[in-house]
């Protein structure tokens, strides 16, 4: 545990974290994605661009789209400290988890993303908390930590 002074400032409530590499990556990679796609279309001459079927059109079309739900979903990973409840958002799935349900959080050194403790036994990720954000995970994982020591405190 570590000392008082090294201990960061309790958040004020409601308080939201987010990953930044993922979001930039996502947003970043996307953008040159279509800029290359569209340079390439917009390169072919008439000729080579009717040779295209609808069907072909089609499913590039559907790539494209299930790329961006994929990069929506690692985007929108977060994690909402409320007065009642810890909000997870992890890709598709909300978990709404009162104070009492959650034990610990850890980022080990080299883990991909944080993980929760719960009371029942089981861990959840908190992708929210990235390794690779470096000191800014290790951050939000220290406040999210002194959250859940304060309201551990006053069950007590």
């Amino acid at each position: 545990m570590p000392a008082a002074s090294e201990r960061p400032p309790l958040p004020s409530l409601p308080h939201t974290w987010r990953p930044l590499g993922v979001r930039l990556a996502v947003v970043g990679f996307g953008l040159m994605l279509l800029v290359v796609c569209a340079a390439a279309w917009f390169g072919f001459d008439e000729s080579v661009r009717d040779r295209f079927t609808l069907l072909q059109r089609l499913t590039v079309a559907l790539m494209g789209a299930g790329l961006a739900t994929c990069g929506w979903a690692l985007g929108r990973a977060r994690v909402t400290a409320e007065m009642e409840a810890l909000v997870v958002v992890n890709g598709f799935r909300t978990r709404q988890l009162a104070w009492e349900e959650v034990l610990a959080i850890h980022l080990p050194p080299g883990a991909p993303w944080a993980t929760l403790d719960l009371a029942d036994g089981t861990t959840i990720s908190a992708m929210a908390f990235q390794g690779s954000d470096g000191r800014r995970a290790r951050d939000g994982v220290r406040q999210v930590r002194a959250l859940i020591d304060r309201e551990s405190s006053r069950d007590r």
